[in-house]
């Protein structure tokens, strides 16, 4: 019988970076859809303005940065205790690798090995010419400096496991989870910047990351997938008409019904594996009603504080309505986690920190579970 270590975490891309490049709102400020009056700080709420303080939330970002790298060496050495024979990553895809020829809700990625460019510019298998997203770096330009100080040319070796990528694969949709399957990406040379970040934040002080990994794709993006072509604009854009959205990602409801099925079917398996929830929480780009300057930080904070509680029900009634309202898209990776840990039976992670910022985009929630 198989053993499962749960792990919720972020991969947020602003961590790659070089530290010291100040905060993500001093960028979305210079959208042209913000009206003029929530671009002054005295208007923003009283934690946001401390935080913005007179250095233009640079200390902020500087204690963000070194909490989140602090949360994802605890995370890895939960990791190395448990020591998985592999490790499952449920992650979005931000039209990088799932694009206008096929949008599954659910894709298990049986990948073999991969040795991977992080910081090579990010083309389109079937378009050399083409990026694959909006987050794809510009090809005619050098690599930005990162946390790591690592040349272009570095190449980060990733470990696959098709039999038990497989092997999920099967379990599900025999238990009712009409789920995808790939075994090679198709737009995106690589994995996804969701999975690629975890692999490289739990692997923060670059001990090698040993453990076979399969990635599991969730539409977070739903709706704005397409629309919004993996940046910023227009995805956040109000009243964009709903002909020109794209149809939903899955309901919460669902995503814990995938996750729990995840757990039944490694349960049944030879195998001791870490499953991981890797994302952000509300996005202030995804949040309309904030006008994108700030994430839906009072609504964060009632999740997590039904997550600490083990109050599944709160998470499972959310409706896809409410995914928008809040900018909680990725955190459809963390509902697949939620109803996992639910199966498991689990009443509040053995770990967790909620790191809060009204300005670096999205507050950063980390989570362990408990071995069972």
């Amino acid at each position: 019988m198989g053993e499962i270590l749960g792990i919720g975490m972020s991969h947020f891309p602003g961590m790659r970076a070089a530290p010291g490049g100040g905060t993500n709102l001093s960028r979305m400020l210079q959208r042209p859809d913000i009206p003029a009056e929530w671009k002054e700080s005295k208007n923003w709420p009283a934690d946001m303005q401390k935080q913005w303080s007179d250095d233009e939330g640079m200390a902020h970002a500087q204690a963000h940065r070194e909490e989140f790298v602090k949360q994802c060496k605890i995370a890895r050495e939960a990791l190395d205790r448990f020591k998985p024979d592999f490790v499952l990553c449920w992650g979005d895809d931000q039209y990088e690798n799932f694009k206008e020829d096929i949008i599954p809700s659910f894709c298990v990625l049986a990948y073999d090995d991969m040795d991977i460019h992080p910081y090579h510019p990010e083309r389109d298998r079937l378009d050399p010419n083409a990026a694959v997203s909006a987050l794809a770096a510009p090809i005619d330009r050098p690599p930005p400096p990162n946390a790591w100080g690592e040349p272009a040319d570095t190449v980060i070796h990733v470990k696959g496991k098709r039999d038990a990528a497989k092997y999920l694969a099967r379990g599900l949709i025999n238990r009712g989870i009409d789920t995808a399957y790939a075994y090679q990406p198709l737009h995106f040379d690589g994995l996804a910047h969701a999975f690629l970040n975890t692999v490289m934040f739990l692997d923060w002080d670059r001990k090698g990351f040993e453990y076979p990994y399969v990635s599991m794709q969730v539409n977070c993006y739903g709706s704005h997938v397409i629309v919004n072509r993996g940046g910023a604009f227009p995805v956040g854009r109000i009243n964009i008409p709903e002909g020109d959205l794209d149809p939903p990602g899955p309901t919460p409801k669902r995503c814990m019904e995938v996750g729990a099925a995840v757990v039944r079917t490694l349960k049944e398996s030879p195998w001791r594996v870490a499953v991981i929830a890797s994302s952000s929480w509300s996005h202030a780009f995804l949040v309309p009603k904030n006008y994108f300057v700030y994430p839906d930080v009072e609504g964060d904070r009632r999740m997590y504080d039904a997550l600490i509680k083990g109050d599944y029900d709160t998470w499972r009634n959310v409706s896809n309505a409410s995914v928008e309202e809040s900018g909680w898209q990725e955190l459809r990776n963390w509902w697949c986690l939620v109803g996992a840990m639910e199966e498991l039976g689990h009443k509040t992670p053995a770990h967790h920190t909620f790191l809060e910022s009204w300005l670096m985009n999205s507050n950063k929630t980390f989570a362990l579970y408990d071995p069972r």
